[in-house]
């Protein structure tokens, strides 16, 4: 029989004691980074799913050391945030306690899993050494022109109580805790990340990633080519910008649409005849969700701004300006051409309130009245443009309308800037001073000024009542020895920001910080990084594609821009687990009373009975449901292993006979196993 637990807790100190796992982080020969993504740390512990995939992660890094490289695999947690908050007011526990209690618990499960991990690398984001170098890059991003701030309207959770960014909201509802997102309007921090789209699409074609990933980012990103039009207000100075991809479609633009928040709205408000009906309808747009406003089959609603008409710069025929919450001011400029003929929620608005509808593209077959025509075909009606097809007419009509200063060329993304101030106590503080003074005095905006980078880090206090603020403010702005301080600029009165940063930006640079977690210089030394990065193999879940894995491209980029980075790309290979389900089927959950203890397991059967048995489960990339059955098998398929070999006597020597057919069946089983292990 296989003594595993002697065994297994004598080589797991051994490993410890002699430093196996940890490579030179200077002299490394071969170097080769093989990381699992960030672990967010549950005060439960692992589940048998969170097992499976470190140890997947492992065997490939093992597999490494075999061919001889120097792998480094670190690990640590990604503890700050709304998760780990929310389970310590359920447990009533202070964060930075329950933060220990987790640490603890996570980390002697990993050790007990027989995981190849360098230990001595490991960081937390809460440790104030470690959110230090968040707080400095949120100031070389301020320096750059990537962070700013500005009053907008933001997705807002009421149940976690903080503000979401657009990657954090699934189908109208918050990602987290599923309650209905609604909208705010407030003051918030965003990282310009809409300044990387074509970078961050482009590359994607150069990495090794999976194509589903690849898909989730373009889609995300959102790449549009069409055209700037300008629908310029009459008798007004004012004009209507619309992004449309198909100015082939201009001639039957019979009415504008705004967005209830467009902000020309407010300005033109003193020539509307019908201002109190429209301000009455903007405000009852308020309560719903983006998601209840482009819903499909919802009843199009709207009222038209009476007494203000648009131009249209292809026809010059005056349209009329309407206003309907199924434009958003989030896509596009928040104001459309509407062409209803030509697009199906146009189509639906028109018909409604019998507005007026011109064919302009002949489909080829019979003109169908009782629906829209929304594909491509020859253009009709359209002056000079008659007889061309749709491809050639947006190019034509577009050159047209350039020379006439009434519209040019235009790429548009999906992409918003990430907002990333959020409302809650357990968090990065944002390193911001807030200067009247310097305000009334100076040339700084806002009076907005960045604490020193030798004054990092800007500590989280501790704080007694953190739970979330009603109405939409941080629990610091409770703790007034916090708030008020001196401005590091004119050493007059200041206030500081109150806001933490979303936990997104904690793991969106960690990977560079641990090949050199102890420096406290810099984030890391330009030598480790130049080592050891971009990460070889990165293996996660495929959930963060367009969160974790999309701002740490952008992180990366950012970096490398402003010179402390030598590469673009921070993940060179990524590969993503399955999902081991719990017995009926479902997500493990404790709330659903399906979660395996891989504790339990480990403590039955032994560390490699569990290793062993989790690989012959299926392609990891697949999973499936947990199924206990086969794993005596395994324990027993073990246990002859050892009695095989501990009744073996042997000695090394050179070799007597040379047999070219064993020779090469023995590298034949190298290469086979080590590519069935790869792949």
């Amino acid at each position: 029989m296989y003594p595993f637990p002697k065994i297994e807790k004598k080589w797991t100190q051994k490993w410890l004691a002699s430093r196996i796992y940890e490579p030179d982080l200077k002299k490394a020969k071969k170097p080769f980074y093989n990381l699992m993504m960030f672990p967010y740390p549950s005060a439960e512990g692992l589940h048998v799913g969170n097992t499976y995939a470190f140890i997947g992660s492992d065997i490939y890094g093992k597999l490494k050391r075999m061919q001889g490289y120097d792998v480094f695999e670190p690990i640590g947690l990604d503890g700050f945030g709304i998760h780990s908050e929310n389970y310590a007011i359920k447990v009533g526990k202070h964060p930075t306690v329950q933060a220990q209690v987790s640490e603890k618990r996570f980390y002697d499960q990993l050790q007990r899993i027989g995981d190849g991990f360098a230990w001595e690398e490991r960081l937390q984001t809460y440790d104030k050494e470690y959110y230090k170098w968040t707080q400095w890059i949120f100031i070389q991003m301020w320096k750059n022109g990537l962070a700013y701030r500005k009053k907008a309207s933001v997705n807002w959770c009421p149940s976690c109580k903080t503000v979401l960014a657009d990657e954090q909201v699934e189908g109208g509802v918050c990602e987290r805790c599923k309650s209905a997102v609604t909208k705010r309007e407030l003051e918030q921090w965003f990282f310009k990340i809409t300044q990387y789209a074509k970078k961050l699409l482009d590359n994607l074609d150069k990495i090794d990633w999976s194509e589903h990933i690849k898909t989730s980012q373009r889609n995300w990103i959102g790449k549009s080519d069409g055209a700037m039009l300008k629908f310029a207000v009459v008798n007004s100075k004012e004009i209507i910008e619309v992004f449309t991809t198909r100015p082939d479609t201009i001639m039957g633009a019979t009415y504008i649409v705004l967005a209830p928040e467009h902000p020309l709205i407010q300005k033109l408000m003193g020539k509307v005849q019908n201002a109190k009906a429209v301000r009455a309808y903007i405000e009852k747009t308020k309560t719903k969700t983006e998601n209840d406003r482009i819903a499909e089959g919802k009843t199009k609603t709207g009222i038209e701004v009476k007494g203000v008409k648009a131009i249209n710069p292809a026809t010059q025929k005056e349209i009329p300006i309407w206003v309907s919450d199924y434009v958003l001011m989030s896509y596009g400029t928040g104001a459309i051409m509407a062409v209803p003929a030509h697009d199906e929620r146009d189509w639906e608005f028109a018909k409604k309130f019998n507005l007026p509808i011109i064919k302009v593209i002949n489909s080829g077959i019979k003109f169908v009245d009782d629906k829209a025509y929304t594909a491509g075909g020859i253009l009709v009606n359209s002056g000079e443009f008659t007889g061309l097809n749709s491809a050639d007419a947006r190019k034509k009509i577009t050159e047209w309308l350039q020379k006439k200063n009434m519209g040019d060329f235009k790429t548009q993304y999906r992409l918003r800037d990430w907002i990333i101030s959020r409302q809650r106590y357990w968090g990065a503080p944002i390193p911001v001073v807030y200067c009247k003074n310097c305000a009334s005095t100076s040339s700084v905006p806002g009076g907005i000024v960045p604490v020193p980078e030798n004054q990092l880090p800007v500590k989280l206090p501790l704080l007694k009542n953190f739970k979330p603020v009603a109405g939409g403010k941080s629990p610091l702005t409770r703790v007034k020895s916090f708030v008020n301080t001196k401005c590091p600029r004119c050493k007059q009165k200041a206030t500081r920001e109150t806001d933490t940063m979303d936990t997104f930006v904690d793991s969106s640079w960690y990977f560079l910080r641990y090949t050199d977690p102890k420096n406290k210089k810099q984030f890391a030394a330009k030598d480790k990084l130049k080592t050891w990065l971009p990460v070889d193999m990165y293996i996660g879940g495929s959930e963060h594609a367009v969160l974790h894995l999309l701002y740490s491209r952008f992180f990366t980029k950012a970096l490398k821009n402003f010179g402390y980075l030598n590469f673009n790309e921070p993940f060179k290979a990524l590969r993503h687990q399955g999902i081991i389900l719990g017995s009926d089927s479902q997500r493990m959950s404790k709330s659903k009373g399906n979660v395996v203890d891989p504790d339990e397991l480990v403590k039955t059967y032994g560390a490699d009975t569990v290793r062993t048995f989790l690989c012959f489960m299926g392609e990891y990339s697949q999973g499936g449901p947990w199924n206990p059955k086969g794993i005596l098998g395994v324990k027993r398929f073990l246990d002859r292993i050892f009695n095989k070999i501990s009744n073996l006597k042997s000695k090394i020597s050179k070799p007597q006979i040379k047999n070219k057919n064993l020779e090469r069946l023995l590298h034949q089983t190298i290469k086979k196993v080590g590519d069935d292990i790869k792949n």
